[in-house]
């Protein structure tokens, strides 16, 4: 997720071949040496900075202290002393959890920041990612260096440590699939039934003693079974040990553009045109092979609000330019989106954009919030009903107690994701369209009347469901890269089907199965995170 605040929301050499190279910017050669460890205690000025290195300002984490890594040696001893001393454990890699899971208990941070090297690792054959580097360090790593990408989110500060283990996706999804889809390998600190810290390398390979481990982190979640240290990405469909053949390589250019509508315009018969559009266009365009596989748009819908900021909608807009005939695709999708609504749109002119800098900069919002937020996500197999399009217009285009900084959020998703089965990585969930955030943002205070705001949105939104997008007809589920722990509170979650359901699907149980070997003590957990297998 990019900048918290309401406006946030709407608004390096290459070494080519074989040869091994550290990421741009990196340490290299054997002089280098590596940062840590440092353990930062309070009354240490460093200490305050370490406390708001995060985005959502809800949550300031207060433990014992933080221990900033890096290498994975560090991280075993780290690991290994925290639990002798009986300390409960947490660790953080970009700081972008929707929820407290950082925070809550915690005794040590681990602080994964400093471990942030993208190379080729022509061992394996593979990109090694290490767990600190943030989604734009990788994006501008792998395409300087080598011309490739992966399919990650559109929020360059979101580091790879929790991003990837919760599945990940993008803007460039739908022609490639989910970030899991081309993990090759991991690393991870895991700590044995005796306390024993040690760092196992898990693979894809279905004849390695730890594929399992390898198969928890396509989906499993952050903070559920160890440390990740560093991921090994490779399409698994790549020969060779080129390193630019085996990621895919991203467009030379993308069209971008961002139709708006002001709700001054917007009757109610007008947003629910809207939005069926746009729904039913996601239902008609998602299969894994449409020519519309190149084309990622996220509609966002903000309240409507008094004063001098009123709000509205926007249509960011991305359009992989070697599609044939891209231009006039994406000129198809607007206009199948904008019939029959009455409101006016503003449909500024289409932008070419080299590959890099849409990405970096104008494309995506920034990264560095300073307010605080509540979200809820669902995944969506078919576009709302006409009665939930009411209740995102009762909720959002009226003026209500704690509604300024609610938005609605609609993310285009399926397309090559959808091809992969549900059991083959821990991503349960492939078979949505479309990809929902129910957000609200504040500045100041305890936000009671913004968090109940989008409590009862959410809920409302799924009545006909306990409050929830249980699984099955139109639902998908929820996304465990936006954690909500009110599905697993029964005042809010009055569906019968528990959260580990919402999230995971079928694949709870093997995910279970993987937490007793792997967690046997229990050491790394939080509000949603894995039960063992009894």
């Amino acid at each position: 997720m990019g900048q918290v605040t309401r406006r946030g929301f709407v608004g390096g050499a290459a070494v080519l071949g074989g040869t091994v190279a550290v990421g741009l910017g990196g340490p290299s050669g054997a002089q280098a040496r590596e940062l840590g460890p440092v353990r930062v205690t309070p009354g240490d000025p460093r200490y305050e900075d370490l406390a708001v290195r995060r985005t959502n300002l809800r949550f300031s984490p207060r433990p014992d202290y933080f221990h900033v890594v890096g290498s994975t040696e560090q991280v075993v001893k780290a690991v290994e002393d925290g639990v002798r001393a009986g300390k409960r454990i947490t660790v953080r890699s970009g700081g972008h959890c929707y929820e407290n899971f950082v925070g809550e208990g915690a005794q040590v941070v681990i602080d994964m920041c400093e471990m942030s090297r993208v190379y080729y690792d022509d061992r394996r054959g593979a990109f090694a990612i290490e767990a600190g580097a943030t989604l734009m360090q990788v994006y501008r790593s792998l395409y300087l260096g080598w011309g490739v990408t992966i399919p990650g989110g559109q929020c360059g500060g979101v580091a790879a440590g929790g991003h990837i283990a919760g599945g990940g996706y993008g803007q460039h999804s739908r022609r490639l699939g989910s970030v899991v889809d081309y993990l090759h390998a991991v690393e991870v600190v895991v700590v044995d039934r005796s306390g024993r810290a040690r760092a196992v390398v898990a693979t894809r390979n279905p004849s390695d003693p730890h594929h399992d481990l390898w198969w928890a982190h396509t989906g499993g979640g952050g903070g559920n079974f160890g440390v990740v240290t560093r991921y090994w990405m490779r399409d698994p469909k790549a020969t060779g040990k080129d390193p630019a053949r085996l990621l895919p390589k991203p467009p030379p250019a993308l069209l971008v553009c961002r139709p708006a509508w002001s709700w001054a315009d917007m009757t109610r018969e007008s947003f629910s045109t809207l939005l069926r559009n746009h729904g039913e266009w996601h239902e008609r365009n998602s299969e894994a092979g449409t020519p519309y596989a190149g084309l990622w748009s996220a509609l966002m819908v903000q309240s409507r609000v008094q004063g001098a900021d009123p709000g509205g909608m926007i249509l960011p807009t991305l359009m992989e330019s070697s599609v044939p005939d891209a231009e006039r695709l994406l000129s198809a999708y607007f206009a199948a989106v904008t019939r029959g609504v009455d409101a006016r749109a503003h449909i500024p002119p289409v932008v070419r954009m080299p590959w890099y800098q849409a990405v970096s900069t104008q494309a995506l919002a920034g990264d560095e919030g300073t307010g605080m937020f509540k979200a809820k996500s669902a995944h969506l197999r078919r576009r709302f009903t006409d009665r939930q399009i009411g209740v995102a217009y009762d909720h959002l285009g009226v003026p209500g107690p704690g509604s300024a900084g609610g938005t609605l959020v609609l993310a285009s998703y399926g397309g090559r994701i959808n091809a992969v089965a549900p059991g083959a990585t821990a991503v349960a969930e492939r078979a949505s369209v479309l990809k929902a955030l129910f957000v609200n943002t504040w500045e100041e205070g305890n936000g009671a009347e913004h968090i109940a705001w989008v409590r009862r949105f959410y809920r409302t939104m799924y009545a006909d469901t306990g409050g929830v997008p249980v699984p099955g007809g139109a639902n998908g589920g929820a996304y465990i890269n936006y954690p909500d722990i009110d599905l697993a509170d029964p005042d809010w979650n009055t569906s019968g089907v528990p959260w580990s359901t919402l999230y995971y699907g079928d694949n709870y149980g093997r995910l279970q199965r993987v937490k007793a070997r792997w967690d046997p003590r229990g050491v790394f957990r939080h509000a949603l995170s894995i039960r063992p297998a009894r």
